[in-house]
C-alpha cells in the first residue's frame, strides 16, 4: 500500500537546530518501519522560503532573499543527510515547479470564488509570518510564541473565504476523531474551529518575495497558502511521472504544534476549496525544552545538532530524541539526560548484550550459533513484539513502540545473568541448555535488532551482519524464526566510551 509521511517544510530565515532534527527523525523512523513492512514508501521533507520573515533577514544581512534561501536551504538539506534520513524528496518553495502548481491551484480556489478583495486590518507577527486573532494574543498586543510587540497593519489584500468551510470542517472532526493526533491536539484544533472561523488574508501587497498572484501582479499569496500546498506540488514533478495518483492523499503529516492551526484548519479547507481530498492524519509532537522554554531560533536557546552527531554519532541523537521525549509530548532535553540514555541504555544494555553474546558463541561455540528452541521464559517479552510494534506505528506511537522493544532488551540482560552461561560452559551435562541459551541470545538480539533499525539504524545493522543475520523486513523479527549455524564475526562496540569535553555546547 502507499504510504505517504512529510515533515513540515522548514523555514529558512535562520539556520537548523534540534528541534528540526527531532521532526526529520521521527519522520524517517517512521518511513523506515513502513519499508520494512513493504510498504510503498513516499517520504518528503524540504524547505518554505518565502515571506516576510526572509526578506527582513536578508536585508539585515546585505543578502537577497534568494541568496539566503540558497544558503540555509543547503543546511537544512545536509542536516537531512547527517541524521540519515531516507527522504525521497526535498523540496524548496523557491522551485519554479511549485510556484507553477501554487499558482493552478490557487488558480483553481479563485475560479471556484472562494476569494474575493478586502482590507486586512488587524496584529500580524513577522516571526510567525501569521496574523494574530485578538484571542491569541498576550497582554492584548504581544505574540504567544514569540512573546514580541506587535504592531497593527492595514492592507487591501485578496481573502480566502475560511469562515464558509466552517460546518464542513465541523463535519470532518466528527466523522474523522483520529484526524488529529494525539488527541489533546484534536480538541484544541476543534476548539479553534467552534470558536468561529474569519475570513484570512490570501495575499500581501507589502512584500515581493512570494509566489506572485496570476490574477493580481501588485501582490504575492501570504507564505503559509505557498507554504502548504508543498505536501500537494511535491509529487507533481518529484519523479518524471506525477505521483499524485500514486500516493496523494498523505498517510501522515508530523508536525510541531505551533502550526497546528495551519495544518488542521486553514489546510483542509483550502483543500476542500480546492476539490482535492483531504490528507488520512496529522500528527503534531510537542516542543523541545531547554530550561522549561521551547527551542527556538528567536529565543536564542537552540542546540545544534552537528556538534552532538560529531561527538556522539547519528545513532545516538536519534535514540536520545525519540527515546527521551515521548512524540506527541512536549519534553526536557539536557547534557545529564543525554549522557545518561547513551551509557545506561544504548552502551550498556544493548551494546554490551551484544558484545556478551557474540563473545560468547566464540568462545563456547567456535563462533557458531548453535540450533535450538527458542527459551520458554523469554515468549511473553519476544512472541508477537513485531506485531505490538506495527500496531503502535498504526497509531503513530512512535516512542512507545521503542519502549516495548527495550523491554525485551532488557528481559534479555536479565536472562543472561539468570542463566550465567559461563557456568553452564563448565559442566558438559549442560551442553544442551547452553545451547538453548546462546540461541535465545542471538535470537533475541536479532529480533530486538531489526525493530530497532527505525531508530538505530547503522548499529543495528551492524549487530545484524555480525550475527550472521541476512533479513531485514518486519516479518522476519519473529522469535524462533532464526535458525542455528549461522557464523559469527567479530563487532567493535556499538557505542564506545565518549569523552564530553568540559566546555561542548552539545547535550
Amino acid at each position: 500500500m502507499p504510504y505517504y509521511v512529510t515533515t513540515p517544510i522548514y523555514y529558512v530565515n535562520a539556520e537548523p537546530h534540534l528541534g528540526h532534527a527531532y521532526s526529520t527523525i521521527a519522520t524517517d523512523v517512521l518511513a523506515r518501519h513502513m519499508r520494512q513492512r513493504g510498504e510503498d514508501v513516499f517520504f518528503l521533507t524540504g524547505t518554505d522560503e518565502h515571506g516576510e520573515p526572509v526578506a527582513q533577514v536578508a536585508e539585515r544581512l546585505g543578502v537577497t532573499p534568494r541568496e539566503l534561501a540558497d544558503r540555509n536551504s543547503e543546511r537544512f538539506r545536509d542536516l537531512v543527510r547527517r541524521v540519515d534520513a531516507t527522504s525521497d524528496f526535498f523540496i524548496r518553495t523557491s522551485d519554479p515547479e511549485h510556484v507553477a502548481a501554487v499558482q493552478e491551484v490557487l488558480g483553481r480556489v479563485y475560479d471556484k470564488g472562494h476569494v474575493y478583495s478586502g482590507t486586512y486590518e488587524g496584529f500580524y507577527c513577522p516571526r510567525c509570518a501569521d496574523f494574530k486573532t485578538d484571542a491569541e494574543l498576550l497582554e492584548g498586543d504581544r505574540c504567544p510564541i514569540h512573546k514580541v510587540v506587535l504592531e497593527r497593519e492595514r492592507e487591501d489584500n485578496w481573502f480566502f473565504r475560511l469562515s464558509a468551510f466552517q460546518e464542513p470542517l465541523e463535519r470532518l472532526f466528527a466523522e474523522r476523531p483520529d484526524f488529529v493526533l494525539p488527541a489533546g491536539r484534536y480538541n484544541e484544533a476543534l476548539a479553534f474551529i467552534r470558536g468561529g472561523l474569519n475570513d484570512i488574508s490570501l495575499t500581501r501587497s507589502r512584500i515581493s518575495w512570494g509566489v506572485p498572484v496570476p490574477w493580481d501582479d501588485r501582490q504575492v499569496f501570504y507564505v503559509w497558502f505557498d507554504a502548504l500546498l508543498n505536501y500537494y506540488t511535491a509529487l507533481t514533478y518529484a519523479r518524471p511521472e506525477n505521483l499524485v495518483p500514486r500516493f496523494w492523499p498523505p498517510t501522515v503529516h508530523v508536525m510541531g504544534k505551533d502550526i497546528l492551526k495551519f495544518h488542521s484548519v486553514f489546510w483542509p479547507a483550502l483543500l476542500m476549496a480546492a476539490g482535492i481530498e483531504l490528507p488520512r492524519r496529522l500528527f503534531v509532537h510537542g516542543y523541545l525544552l531547554m530550561d522549561g522554554e521551547k527551542m527556538s531560533k528567536s529565543l536564542g536557546n537552540v542546540i545544534d545538532p552537528f556538534e552532538v552527531i560529531d561527538l556522539y554519532g547519528t545513532d545516538a541523537l536519534r535514540y536520545y530524541l525519540m527515546r527521551e521525549v515521548s512524540l506527541g509530548q512536549d519534553g526536557s532535553v539536557s547534557p545529564e539526560g543525554f549522557e545518561t540514555r547513551y551509557t545506561t541504555e544504548l552502551a550498556n544494555e544493548y551494546g554490551n548484550l551484544a558484545s556478551r553474546t557474540l563473545a560468547m558463541i566464540a568462545r563456547f561455540r567456535e563462533g557458531r550459533v548453535p540450533g535450538a528452541e527458542p527459551a520458554e521464559e523469554l515468549r511473553p517479552e519476544l512472541d508477537g513484539l513485531q506485531e505490538r510494534v506495527a500496531a503502535r506505528f498504526d497509531a503513530v506511537e512512535v516512542s512507545a513502540a521503542l519502549e516495548d522493544v527495550w523491554v525485551a532488551v532488557r528481559r534479555l540482560n536479565r536472562y543472561v545473568q539468570d542463566e550465567e552461561p559461563w557456568r553452564l560452559a563448565k559442566d558438559p551435562a549442560s551442553a544442551g541448555h547452553l545451547d538453548q541459551v546462546l540461541y535465545s541470545l542471538v535470537e533475541g538480539l536479532r529480533v530486538v535488532s531489526i525493530l530497532l533499525a527505525p531508530f538505530v539504524p547503522a548499529a543495528s545493522e551492524r549487530l545484524l551482519a555480525a550475527l550472521g543475520s541476512e533479513e531485514r523486513g518486519l516479518e522476519a523479527a519473529r522469535f524462533g524464526a532464526g535458525s542455528g549455524g549461522a557464523t559469527i564475526s567479530s563487532l567493535a562496540p556499538l557505542f564506545p566510551r565518549i569523552e564530553r569535553p568540559a566546555a561542548s555546547p552539545v547535550v
